[in-house]
């Protein structure tokens, strides 16, 4: 398909938006990216408070399996200059305060004796079984790992995220995230006391200055993107697409798909509405608190004692991320909660931590289930033959990790 020289719109300029934009201008495209923000990067926005740096939502690192990734990226930034790389130093913290390195599975010899061999046992079981064809999310932990592990933490740490019955999550929801050890690796790493480094972003790189939000200023430089530009509406008349009276030959849309049957006028996508609005969905509370000083990068907690799942000790991934003589970390809660029962929450939580702003995110995690992708690909299929066309993690409704969302950008583009 020809579209060169042609008027492109992009809706949002997250990392999706911008990706495309860099992909597209490599082929003499003209682009506006729309962004109804003050400044660009979407879930990977950063804003310094006191001093400190507070990444709105999660704490956005940056490494890729895929080598087109690494070419591109590395040919913006410079990796030497502008990033420094680390060793993922994560642990869970157990209810009664015992502290697992992980990934867990690993580092079963850190529980008592009881446990230990409730584990071995269960390895025994899952190594006899010839037949193991999870069906679901909830029977590939405890098939994998075990029902004593499904049981101490991938079901309590697990539920806090996606409150849900987690034998109703697809595997295909998680397809690339999920860890895949075989009985005799894990038999082998507790033997050895091995550090397995094979999990995703076991390393990675960090900018030095401004995390993430250094990444999305970068790449939006030269760009032509029109902030603090909500769309209200997106016409297809006479083939082509208006949007706030700019006339486009082709739309990249880069934002929530749950917006599109609201705006999207002069196609009737009526058999989509329902399915659209049923599409589900979790929030995140992401909460910037002082903590004492720790050595960790990502903190995994399964206890009941309180609601939050998880602890990015962003204040380590770089020390120009604190104000001088503290320690940061953002706290994440799923879905919302309100100021007062954060503070609460905080008190129950190790590392003695210190509210000091918070910010609700109402889109962060999408969730499928068995018609899901389907639904999105029906939809995508229609839009296309108007030159409409869809990539991010809530276009797509897929659960996309940073380099992930660049890559099926990458992808898209290859198409056009």
């Amino acid at each position: 398909m020809e579209i060169n020289m042609k008027q492109v719109a992009i809706i949002g300029a997250g990392v999706s938006g911008l990706t495309v934009a860099h992909m597209l201008a490599k082929k003499g495209y003209s682009t506006t990216i729309f962004e109804k923000e003050s400044q660009p990067g979407g879930l990977i926005r950063c804003k310094r408070i006191n001093g400190s740096l507070f990444h709105i939502c999660g704490g956005h690192i940056f490494n890729s399996k895929r080598q087109d990734v690494l070419e591109w990226f590395w040919s913006i930034f410079n990796r030497d200059v502008e990033f420094s790389k680390a060793n993922r130093n994560s642990i869970v913290f157990m209810e009664n305060g015992l502290k697992i390195p992980y990934p867990i599975e690993n580092h079963m010899y850190f529980f008592d004796e009881k446990i230990q061999k409730e584990f071995i046992d269960d390895l025994i079981k899952i190594s006899q079984k010839t037949n193991n064809s999870p069906q679901n999310f909830g029977d590939f932990l405890k098939q994998r790992f075990g029902e004593t592990l499904y049981r101490l933490y991938f079901k309590p740490y697990n539920e806090k995220i996606w409150r849900k019955d987690l034998n109703s999550v697809p595997l295909s929801w998680l397809e690339g995230k999920l860890p895949m050890p075989t009985v005799t690796e894990m038999i082998y790493n507790n033997i050895n006391h091995v550090e397995e480094k094979a999990f995703v972003h076991s390393t990675f790189w960090y900018e030095k200055k401004n995390g993430s939000q250094f990444l999305a200023d970068k790449l939006a430089e030269g760009l032509n993107i029109k902030y603090n530009t909500p769309i209200n509406s997106i016409e297809y008349i006479d083939n082509k697409w208006n949007i706030n009276k700019m006339i486009f030959d082709y739309v990249i849309f880069c934002g929530n798909i749950k917006d599109l049957p609201t705006f999207v006028t002069g196609l009737n996508l009526q058999k989509y509405k329902e399915d659209i609005e049923k599409l589900e969905y979790h929030g995140t509370t992401s909460v910037f608190c002082k903590i004492d000083s720790n050595p960790y990068s990502w903190i995994y907690q399964p206890s009941k004692q309180h609601e939050s799942h998880r602890i990015i000790c962003t204040g380590n991934f770089a020390e120009s991320n604190n104000a001088e003589g503290i320690m940061t970390a953002t706290i994440e809660f799923t879905d919302y909660i309100n100021e007062e029962d954060i503070k609460e929450n905080l008190k129950k939580m190790p590392l003695n931590p210190q509210y000091i702003t918070h910010c609700y995110n109402k889109y962060t995690y999408p969730i499928q289930n068995k018609d899901t992708r389907k639904i999105i690909q029906d939809l995508k299929s229609y839009m296309k033959q108007f030159n409409f066309f869809f990539t991010g993690r809530f276009a797509n409704w897929e659960y996309y990790n940073m380099d992930i969302a660049m890559g099926a950008a990458m992808d898209l583009c290859k198409t056009l």
